[in-house]
């Protein structure tokens, strides 16, 4: 059963969206965006996640809110939604969310393979499909580097089938970053996805500056060191500058930090709040940070 106040919040947000036009759009003037280097498709800088956010129940209160979070996020002018099969059920609510919504020829789904083996990989790749109530998806990535040596051929085999159009492989931590480098030297790669934030920089070194040469597009997650940095601006407020780049939270800080690195093409934060996707979405207008202000937030975070 569905707690009264969950119930009661996501009834009082769903009437906030109809009522305020602040909540049924973002600014119209358009998202910056970045191009694919292997095809020059461009996509918008601000995505989203799901992890977490999208573990919810079909039916349930939270799961109403993220009717509002998705319209809030395509009428924004989103476009990159990212899941995987191991997010706790979250693909198959994004699947479900997408066909109510009739958001899927709008969505950018970039999903993963994480599996052991070829054989594990075609089954889950199988449920995939049944998961998010497609027969493609635009982005195929390795998770975590598992089996890559396995899963990156089988993610080629599938985009030769069209299952996919682009193909790629993720990790979250910096101890990582040099085994995606590696790969991303040997292997010909449309992305990668690593970890990029004010407080684990380190990407910013070698790993972004050889996707630029390579021609590789990137994914950012964990913006907010899942949701960690909160906790350290708790009370603290914004860079005198920031209103100079049309900053207005730390959330939009955080996101404006990483799409500042030429190589980023899309930040993912995940969120079930619609307040909160509108937030995010208006990272992703207005100038860029300069380095001078980069380097001053990676000092201000060591």
């Amino acid at each position: 059963m569905y707690a009264r106040r969950d119930v009661l919040r996501a009834g009082a947000t769903l009437g906030l969206m109809a009522a305020s036009p602040w909540l049924r759009a973002a600014n119209t003037d358009g998202l910056i965006t970045r191009t694919i280097a292997s095809t020059q498709e461009a996509l918008p800088v601000i995505g989203a996640g799901t992890s977490g956010s999208f573990e919810v129940q079909a039916g349930s209160a939270q799961y109403q809110q993220l009717k509002v979070v998705l319209k809030a996020f395509f009428e924004g002018g989103g476009k990159v939604i990212d899941t995987s099969p191991n997010y706790g059920g979250a693909d198959a609510i994004l699947g479900q969310l997408l066909e109510e919504g009739g958001w899927r020829q709008q969505c950018f789904i970039a999903t993963k393979i994480a599996a052991n083996s070829r054989a594990d990989a075609q089954e889950q790749w199988a449920g995939t499909l049944r998961s998010l109530r497609t027969d493609k998806v635009e982005l195929l990535q390795v998770h975590n580097l598992r089996q890559w040596q396995i899963q990156l051929p089988y993610a080629r085999e599938l985009k030769q089938q069209g299952k996919t159009r682009y193909v790629g492989i993720t990790h979250y931590l910096n101890s990582g970053h040099d085994d995606v480098a590696e790969i991303v030297r040997r292997e010909p790669l449309d992305f990668i996805q690593i970890n990029y934030s004010v407080n684990a920089p380190d990407a910013a070194r070698t790993l972004l500056p050889l996707c630029q040469e390579k021609g590789v597009a990137v994914l950012i997650n964990r913006a907010f060191d899942d949701g960690r940095l909160f906790a350290r601006v708790k009370d603290m407020p914004l860079p005198g500058w920031a209103g100079e780049a049309g900053i207005g939270s730390w959330a939009q800080l955080f996101l404006k930090f990483a799409i500042s690195h030429p190589a980023v093409t899309t930040v993912i934060p995940a969120t079930g709040r619609p307040d909160r996707q509108l937030d995010q979405l208006k990272a992703g207008h207005g100038p860029l940070l300069t380095q001078a202000q980069q380097q001053a937030l990676i000092e201000q975070f060591a």
